[in-house]
């Protein structure tokens, strides 16, 4: 089920330096997942599966079952944020929430096109995210094949303020 999000007239759409940022961040979450999943499946292969250290990563089997994971990996980390809450650790840190035009959460099918979508936006030369600075809306490719889009949110408000409400 999608979830509603509050604050929908102060939100606006995010800048290419915002997006950029969350990247970077998200990157070093990815690697640490990758770093992970790559010695749980070495682990595997080595002392489950009984291969020496001279064969683990020797075969297709072994190197096409951990790209796979890895690729699968980072698809679950993006997927499941942005379904349940609409953004990664790297996009609560830029204050930078995906979500459909109406204000829900975006489903596991948008999630998918986002990320195939991501992958070939990266592929040629980031073209797909310097979009951002092009169109009227500040969408990516990602925002604009998914029907999504990526908006900053409003800071929170201070004790002070809270206080006087």
């Amino acid at each position: 089920m999608q979830r509603r999000f509050d604050q929908l007239d102060n939100v606006w759409p995010a800048t290419l330096g915002r997006r950029l940022g969350a990247m970077v961040y998200d990157g070093f979450l990815i690697v640490a997942i990758w770093i992970a999943v790559t010695v749980a499946h070495v682990a595997l292969f080595r002392y489950v599966l009984g291969q020496s250290a001279d064969e683990v990563g020797a075969t297709l089997f072994s190197v096409v079952t951990l790209r796979l994971l890895l690729v699968l990996s980072a698809f679950f980390f993006f997927a499941y944020s942005w379904t349940r809450g609409g953004m990664t650790l790297g996009m609560q840190a830029w204050r930078l929430r995906v979500q459909t035009p109406q204000g829900y959460s975006i489903t596991w099918r948008q999630s998918a096109v986002r990320c195939l979508t991501a992958w070939v936006s990266l592929a040629v030369f980031g073209l797909g995210y310097w979009w951002v600075l092009f169109d009227g809306e500040r969408r990516s490719w990602p925002d604009i094949v998914s029907g999504t889009r990526t908006v900053v949110q409003p800071k929170p408000a201070s004790r002070k303020q809270r206080a006087k409400q």
